[in-house]
């Protein structure tokens, strides 16, 4: 599978919409896109994952790096619209106490 990845920017806030899997194949080009974007200083960003079909560790370990660089920069950063597998993936490691994830969670059938 792939990782199509779309970026706008509204009113000084990041939009990224991720559709596809999130593993070690795709994840370099998650990082590439969303790394320079934390290192911005007071950066907002907003990361919808209702179309991630899949996410391994290594998609998890790109948000914590993401998260540390945000708050290292002064920046926020909220994930949302994840699907239960997803969201499911996220409680199981804690991260959901750390990371701020939209509760609203996105069913299963497609």
């Amino acid at each position: 599978m792939n990782l199509q990845i779309s970026h706008e920017e509204t009113n000084g806030v990041h939009y990224l919409t991720l559709a596809g899997e999130v593993d070690a194949y795709t994840a370099p080009k998650l990082k590439e896109m969303l790394v320079p974007l934390t290192e911005e200083k007071n950066a907002q960003i907003v990361i919808d994952l209702a179309n991630i079909d899949y996410m391994d560790s290594t998609g998890l370990g790109i948000f914590v790096g993401a998260l540390k660089s945000t708050k290292k920069n002064d920046g926020t950063l909220k994930l949302r619209g994840m699907t239960e597998r997803v969201k499911r993936l996220f409680e199981i490691t804690g991260l959901t106490e750390v990371m701020d994830i939209d509760n609203e969670v996105k069913g299963e059938a497609r």
